[in-house]
């Protein structure tokens, strides 16, 4: 039996929505949001991540600016209700095709300037955010190879959290002060205030556990941060606080991170100090990097290899790579080596 066109478009649709899921991150990556995510939660992480990567923020960072194209973009389809349905249906070919079929598109419709300053409300200033009874954030210290953030990478990290639950009951909430009159006598009142609640469903905390996938940019910094909004400890009545990932560089067997800049030791005999010598290792990615001399090397003399250190996050650039040569000498020499050293360097 021939299958209809439209059942054709469906099945091709849902295969370039696979092949581009694995390609690279999706819409609910780029806003790091979970794909169930309620529309307010979109919101709290787009007003985040724009303000984070506002080009005004970041002045001359080609990669910032990509960065905020990209979010801009996916709260373009993410905060549509129609949008989002075809794009969790059928991807950005999905979108694409709507909008040459007379529907409006998804990557790049609006100018993303356009999207920040409907969202924050004219000029496209960065506004402070407003302020929100937060849970607490949970900070967690997260090593990373230095493998990881020459290249880039990604740690997969076990979570164990509170979360709100059902529970049998009502409890107070929403509660504020309201202002009220008594009659004190004739004429005369005075000013009251009370403590007002509703009735809510009632609530628990019960612990769940799950992996987060942190993932890792090249040339990253100790102490840069990685944020899973809204993943850290909830509150009754407010919205649960972030995980933040601080970045640190673990400690590695042949190179030793300062900043932009990589430091090994290399051990070198007596005699290839004297005369010279060949030798390469293999860098973080694997790439060869020739360290030779054809002269005199002293001990402990540092030489620098320029762009062979860390790559500068968010840039093309790179850092140095500095080798100190430590020179082994011989534990002791027989007379006839004497004699020929002294014959050698008199």
């Amino acid at each position: 039996m021939a299958i209809r066109w439209s059942e054709l478009c469906i099945v091709l649709f849902a295969l370039s929505y696979a092949i581009c899921v694995i390609a690279g991150k999706s819409y609910y990556d780029v806003l790091q949001v979970p794909k169930g995510a309620s529309d307010e939660q979109i919101k709290r992480a787009y007003r985040k991540l724009a303000l984070k990567y506002h080009p005004d923020k970041n002045p001359g960072n080609d990669e910032a600016t990509r960065k905020f194209a990209d979010i801009n973009n996916a709260y373009e389809v993410l905060s549509d209700e129609e949008k989002r349905e075809i794009y969790n249906k059928y991807g950005e070919e999905g979108l694409k095709q709507h909008a040459a079929n007379g529907g409006r598109g998804g990557g790049g419709g609006m100018n993303m300037q356009d999207i920040f300053s409907q969202f924050f409300g004219g000029g496209g200033s960065m506004e402070e955010e407003e302020k929100v009874v937060k849970g607490d954030d949970v900070i967690v210290e997260l090593e990373a190879t230095l493998e990881d953030l020459y290249m880039g990478g990604s740690m997969k990290v076990w979570r164990d959290k509170n979360v709100i639950k059902p529970a049998p009951g009502k409890r107070k909430c929403n509660c504020r002060d309201e202002v009220y009159h008594r009659q004190i006598g004739p004429g005369m009142f005075q000013q009251m205030t009370e403590q007002v609640c509703d009735k809510c469903p009632n609530v628990k905390f019960e612990r769940e556990g799950y992996f987060v996938t942190v993932d890792i940019e090249k040339g990253m910094k100790d102490g840069e941060e990685v944020s899973f909004y809204e993943d850290g400890e909830p509150i009754l009545d407010g919205e649960p606080g972030d995980l933040k990932f601080w970045i640190k560089t673990a400690p590695h067997a042949r190179f030793r991170r300062d900043g932009n800049d990589l430091h090994m030791t290399v051990n070198i005999t007596l005699v290839e100090a004297l005369v010279g010598f060949e030798k390469s290792f293999k860098h973080l990615d694997d790439h060869e990097v020739d360290i030779s001399s054809k002269g005199i090397t002293k001990p402990n003399e540092v030489k620098k290899f320029k762009g062979e250190g860390m790559p500068l996050h968010f840039s093309t650039k790179k850092g140095n790579l500095f080798v100190t040569f430590e020179v082994l000498f011989p534990s002791s020499l027989t007379e006839d080596q004497k004699e020929k050293i002294k014959e050698v360097l008199a």
